[in-house]
């Protein structure tokens, strides 16, 4: 294992990086200010990179966006100290998805073919602010710094002219037309630089603004003091910089540029020396890949994409970032994202309740998959987690054979603890043995965060800080997430077809049973719309909902059933008791369905009550029992759901 992961670091470190198969033309060699200029055309569009004479070990840049020959004393100074300077023409997409998919693009050819740093400073110019805030958001992992001059950070600003400043009649509409917006629509747009700063200040990315206080076109109280002040509040460091040395011209949005030195050593200073992140490639497996879902998308125009797990799912974070990713990624695919993520819940009650919870809203035809935190806190074995996990992939298949799946293992501090001591957690190699056998791709993300821990990139306690993630943590699940699906995609590999599970008890038939099938009730009736009465909390999904619900003892009911395992879905609040059951008239057995969370929640749990027996037809016997945990205030039972495969 430790050969694969070193093998795969070396590919990333010599230049590994997906490029999407964009084309590259000859480059033309021509003189800047006594340095070498490279220009060429990148997928049709005219691009260019400026060689140092001595270039700096690991190769440090600064990208321009927009205006590149604006103000170039800086990266002259830069040039001269062994930076590169690169420039991509997207000037006609003011900032939109479509420029950032050409920056990604971009930003792979120069770090794989080229070797650049890892990490780029940016620098935008007026309109060009649009570009670095909106890249910089979308990978702050990539960016060294960012130094940005009279930058537009609102577009109803400049150009809609919706504040003070005049705006521009013509650039507005090209605006409003690229985004396929009306005036009135455009304000409720949140896609500028202002909005969404958290993960970009979690990475403390540094930003320097330049501004002139008289500035009418790029009102300053408009765009950077309102960014600024935004980035500080969040955590992100950031000055500003007023020039007012010189004419002002273009009613200040044009004055000259103050001791350009010591704005080079800004940027150098936070580029120098190199830091090379470790590589993500050692924690993908992609296994039979994604083209599948991605030939749909491409193909039908049409895309469901399902996100099944607990609450680092449901949670906002990765997942939205993944589904704006998809979204730019496919901007003629209309998608239905299915948001399956409900807290608490591991493996098994994922199996018994996908087909309410994911199926009965569209077939998926990308599904990610993620229940490694769940299964250790609810303690779930191996075996069950074998048997959940087929379960869901053999349902995800029957239902459309042709599906891509990525499964996910989160990390946790009992997972960090596993690797201190040399173990692998049992649910992450549960998760990349499932995947392996039907083809999903596996992100083991677990892994991954304690391997940067101790690279010393990061730390829990300040910025993972807990196994909810922060926004650093956030950002460092989806960028890994994003690598796999920009990352070349193994050939398609048509329709799934199922062989034999790894195990015969697999729950791949595990479905909900109503509640109204429980028959000889005794103390149990249906609730239609279960809510606690106490002031302890819930989960979406499990309140206001339909329960059979018994809170004296000696209450009871009988099911009858078809499968080889049954159990039921929960709520184990304050005042869960404890109940005996019996399958077919054998020897009952005794489950205390008071939980160590009860106290703060009504938590959702599943019990099976046996996952093993002959297929046919089964009779269940549920009693309520006169006895009860010590810190329990009751013998409540609350019944959500009858679990049967």
């Amino acid at each position: 294992m430790k050969k694969k992961y070193l093998a795969l670091m070396l590919m990333t470190l010599l230049g590994f990086y997906p490029t999407c198969g964009q084309t590259t033309t000859e480059n033309t060699v021509t003189d800047w200010k006594g340095f070498k200029k490279y220009e060429f055309k990148y997928s049709d569009r005219q691009a260019w990179y400026v060689e140092p004479q001595q270039a700096l070990p690991g190769k440090p840049w600064v990208w321009r966006a927009h205006f590149p020959n604006w103000h170039t004393d800086m990266d002259s100074i830069l040039l001269s100290r062994g930076f590169h300077i690169a420039y991509i023409n997207a000037n006609d997409l003011y900032g939109h998805p479509k420029a950032m998919q050409v920056w990604d693009d971009f930003y792979g050819h120069l770090i794989s073919d080229k070797g650049f740093s890892p990490k780029v400073a940016l620098e935008g110019v007026s309109r060009g602010g649009l570009y670095v805030y909106g890249w910089a958001k979308r990978n702050p992992d990539k960016v060294s710094c960012i130094y940005a001059e009279a930058p537009v950070c609102d577009p109803r600003s400049w150009p809609g002219g919706k504040g003070k400043g005049e705006g521009a009649p013509k650039q507005w509409a090209e605006w409003l037309a690229l985004y396929g917006l009306t005036d009135t629509q455009a304000t409720s747009f949140t896609d500028y630089p202002i909005q969404d700063l958290k993960g970009l200040a979690a990475y403390k990315v540094p930003i320097l603004h330049v501004v002139g206080l008289s500035d009418e076109v790029v009102p300053v109280a408009e765009n950077t003091e309102l960014l600024v002040s935004q980035y500080i509040k969040l955590g992100g460091p950031a000055a500003v910089y007023p020039m007012t040395r010189g004419p002002q011209k273009l009613k200040g949005h044009h004055f000259e540029i103050e001791n350009p030195e010591k704005l080079a050593d800004f940027i150098y200073n936070n580029s120098v020396p190199v830091k090379s992140p470790l590589t993500r490639a050692p924690y993908l497996e992609k296994n039979a890949g994604l083209a599948n879902a991605f030939e749909t998308f491409t193909r039908t125009k049409k895309g469901t994409v399902a996100f099944l797990g607990g609450s680092i799912t449901h949670n906002p974070g990765w997942r939205e970032k993944t589904a704006q990713y998809l979204q730019e990624r496919f901007p003629e695919t209309t998608f239905n994202f299915i948001a399956a993520g409900i807290p608490s819940l591991g493996s098994t009650p994922h199996a018994f309740r996908f087909s309410k919870d994911v199926l009965q809203k569209g077939t998926p035809d990308l599904l990610f998959v993620e229940s490694a935190v769940n299964d250790r806190s609810n303690g779930f074995s191996k075996e069950a987690q074998i048997r959940a996990l087929e379960g869901i992939l053999r349902q995800m298949y029957t239902q459309n054979p042709k599906a891509s799946v990525v499964m996910m293992a989160f990390a946790d501090p009992d997972k960090n603890a596993d690797y201190a001591a040399g173990r692998e957690p049992v649910e992450v190699l549960v998760h990349q043995l499932i995947a392996k056998k039907y083809g999903a791709a596996f992100i083991n993300l677990s892994r991954e965060v304690y391997d940067r821990m101790q690279a010393g990139e990061f730390t829990w306690e300040y910025d993972f800080i807990n196994l909810h993630p922060s926004p650093y943590g956030q950002e460092v699940y989806f960028q890994t997430i994003k690598t796999l699906m920009r990352d070349q995609q193994p050939p398609a590999a048509g329709a799934m077809k199922l062989s034999a599970p790894l195990d015969k008890y697999a729950y791949t038939n595990g479905h909900y049973v109503s509640l109204e099938k429980a028959i000889s009730r005794k103390g149990f009736s249906i609730d239609s719309a279960w809510k606690p009465k106490d002031k302890v909390g819930t989960r979406a999904g499990f309140v206001d909902v339909p329960m059979l619900v018994a809170e004296e003892a000696g209450s009871s009911f009988e099911l009858d059933f078809e499968g080889s395992a049954v159990g039921i879905a929960i709520i184990s609040g304050p005042d869960a008791g404890s109940i005996s059951f019996s399958i077919d008239g054998k020897k009952a057995e005794k489950r205390d369905l008071f939980t160590q969370w009860s106290p703060q929640l009504h938590l959702p749990f599943y019990l099976l009550f046996a996952d093993q027996l002959k297929q046919g037809k089964h009779r269940l016997k549920v009693e309520v029992l006169d006895e009860q945990h010590a810190k329990s205030k009751g013998h409540a039972v609350r019944i959500v759901h009858f679990l049967v495969n």
